[in-house]
């Protein structure tokens, strides 16, 4: 097989990646010579930003599969296992962030089949929507499965597809069967010259050198090892061989030709998918998050649903940005299923509610990390007194998954920037979808209503993409525009003060400029005293109920002499007439989701900001990712 190589310049080639974001990291190579081990074990670690709970390899040697895995970060697993000892030229690897399944030994990468020993070994990164489905079919032909993975039921898909073919028309028959987001990698004893990739919106990349072939999530698995790639697109199917690679369609098996393309970059810069920060690549990452979060199991939302239909009210317990999203989760609940839900800062719940609480109280405790200190202290004053612990948090297997009785996991991937921005809009689309479904059980709004809401939250991830794509320019020059000012005031109303909350967080935060937020009506009652000639103030001004007074706030702060910035509806004459710079979002979002989109312009805003004043905004001064002492 020929590779042509062509130059691709670094802005074409972040241009193509940053389509291509999920969690986990899988890698795999072929060598001509040598051992598979040690070189897959480098390259997890490589991948360890994307997934750090669980790690595994499988090899091929002499016909059998031999298979290392278990719970914990890299070098811990290693030091146990010793994953550079297994044997084979030929060998997969994963490295986990768990999404189905604590992080255990049993759902660890790679999974099999029921044969045994072993003969395929698979490696999964993505979110297979109907797994349930697919699992109690293959549970009805007598498979008998050990994890609680969604990843499981494709190592037995295959298993009961390859007696029908070899190993490339069970993996292709197997994925017509999946909904969902996977890039995958399938390894048999049975054909153990060979490893077979398949792709559906999860990333996969292909890496050519002279005696080796690698495939990966992501390019810094094998930058070390080869700068010659190919990028595999949705709906392909890749053998990969001694010889080489061959890719095919999918849908009707035709070849695709594509060439191999050189980079030059550094590890660092291939870890941020070629971005300068993290912070900026995760506020990218958002459409892709939000589409995960509507991904959730059925079952799942429906039970966390019933516990709060049983709920007389709630108190949501969260710290920081999750706080902010319970603020405007309440507003959700409120308005949409008659649902009483106080927010409540963690670290003051005690003092404030904590002798209230008893065997009728219900806690939805929010946490990105489910280590937060303050918000498990709040949740073991409240398991004392006996009150429901719910639980909403991006790791499974935290502490708080285990407390919770029931808990539901809001599938954004690792968050390294410490200003979190993901994990706000995704713990949102969570909320919003409990909020719906539970005005649904409850009966409070009509079928109508619901088929808009149902309709509008899945638009929402497109509606976010639109937004930076559109907007991330004029957010650039509004920070060149403000870098220079020493104070800033957000207000909103109603579910915007969330929004304004949130986005003054973020630029305390990062571009460390002092910053006031209120709900707009509080502004008169002692914040306008600050108000003087090009004093800036951030307007949240989405089109809802609270539109008319907004203006009347909008007008006395103008008065006054402030500069006003508006974060508002395309198209919005109005308030754009009024005043001195704006932001657009999507027309028709409705008003309960409108923190969502309405955040990203206030998250780019901080991020510009900050590179304005040369702050780092992955590293803020003072600042930890998760607050694990009170």
């Amino acid at each position: 097989m020929l590779w042509t190589t062509v130059s691709l310049s670094f802005e074409i080639f972040t241009k193509k990646l940053r389509s291509d974001k999920e969690m986990c990291g899988i890698f795999g190579c072929i060598l001509k010579n040598g051992s598979a081990a040690p070189i897959i074990h480098a390259a997890l670690k490589r991948l360890e930003y994307r997934g750090y709970d669980s790690v595994g390899e499988a090899t091929i040697e002499n016909g059998r599969l031999f298979i290392k895995k278990d719970a914990g970060k890299i070098d811990v697993v290693h030091s146990i296992r010793n994953l550079d000892d297994l044997p084979g030229r030929i060998g997969i690897g994963h490295t986990r962030w768990a999404t189905h399944g604590a992080p255990l030994q049993v759902n660890a990468h790679p999974h099999f089949g029921c044969s045994d020993p072993p003969t395929i070994a698979v490696i999964h990164n993505g979110i297979i929507e109907n797994f349930a489905e697919i699992k109690k079919d293959l549970e009805d032909k007598g498979h008998i499965f050990r994890s609680k993975t969604d990843t499981e039921i494709i190592a037995h898909l295959i298993e009961e597809n390859l007696g029908q073919g070899d190993l490339k028309s069970a993996v292709s028959s197997s994925v017509e069967r999946l909904q969902g987001s996977y890039a995958i990698a399938v390894i048999s004893a049975k054909e153990p010259d060979k490893i077979i990739c398949a792709r559906n919106e999860s990333p996969l990349v292909l890496g050519i050198a002279d005696n080796a072939f690698y495939f990966a999530s992501d390019t810094p698995a094998f930058l070390p090892l080869t700068n010659k790639v190919v990028f595999v697109e949705n709906g392909e199917l890749v053998t990969l061989n001694d010889e080489g690679f061959e890719i095919k369609k999918l849908v009707d098996g035709k070849p695709v030709v594509r060439k191999s393309r050189v980079v030059d970059w550094t590890h660092e810069m291939a870890e941020k998918q070629g971005y300068p920060h993290f912070m900026l690549k995760e506020i990218h990452e958002q459409p892709r998050c939000l589409r995960d979060t509507l991904r959730l199991q059925d079952k799942y939302l429906e039970l966390l649903t019933t516990f709060l239909d049983r709920a007389r009210d709630v108190a949501m317990v969260a710290c920081g940005t999750s706080y902010h999203a319970c603020l405007a989760a309440s507003y959700m609940f409120s308005k949409l299923s008659f649902l009483a839900t106080h927010p409540v800062i963690a670290s003051e719940f005690t003092e404030q509610h904590g002798k209230s609480v008893n065997i009728d109280s219900t806690i939805l405790a929010v946490s990105q990390s489910g280590e937060t200190a303050d918000t498990l202290a709040a949740v073991e004053t409240a398991r004392q007194r006996a009150a429901t612990i719910l639980g909403l948090t991006n790791v499974v297997g935290s502490t708080l998954t285990r407390v919770s009785r029931v808990y539901i996991g809001q599938q954004s991937g690792p968050e390294i920037g410490v200003a979190a921005t993901k994990t706000f809009t995704s713990q949102l689309s969570v909320l919003s979808q409990l909020a719906i479904r539970l005005a649904k059980k409850r009966g409070k709004i009509s079928q109508e209503e619901i088929d808009l809401l149902d309709e509008k939250i899945e638009k929402i991830p497109s509606i976010v993409e639109r937004i930076v794509k559109t907007q991330e320019e004029k957010v650039k020059t509004l920070a060149r525009k403000y870098k220079d000012n020493q104070c800033f005031f957000f207000l909103g109303r109603g579910i915007s003060y969330a929004t304004a909350l949130e986005g003054r967080l973020k630029l305390m935060e990062i571009a460390y400029v002092p910053s006031i937020a209120f709900p707009a009506g509080e502004s008169k009652h002692g914040p306008i005293s600050l108000v003087e000639l090009g004093f800036p103030v951030i307007f949240i001004c989405p089109p809802d109920e609270t539109r008319k007074t907004l203006i009347g706030n909008i007008m006395e702060m103008k008065a006054r002499g402030a500069s006003i910035i508006a974060i508002c509806e395309e198209g919005d004459e109005e308030i754009i007439g009024m005043v001195d710079d704006y932001v657009e979002v999507t027309r028709g979002i409705p008003e309960i989701l409108s923190p969502i989109p309405y955040v990203v312009p206030l998250q780019l805003f901080a991020y510009y900001m900050a590179i304005e004043k040369q702050c780092d905004p992955d590293m803020p001064r003072n600042l930890a990712k998760s607050v694990t002492v009170k």
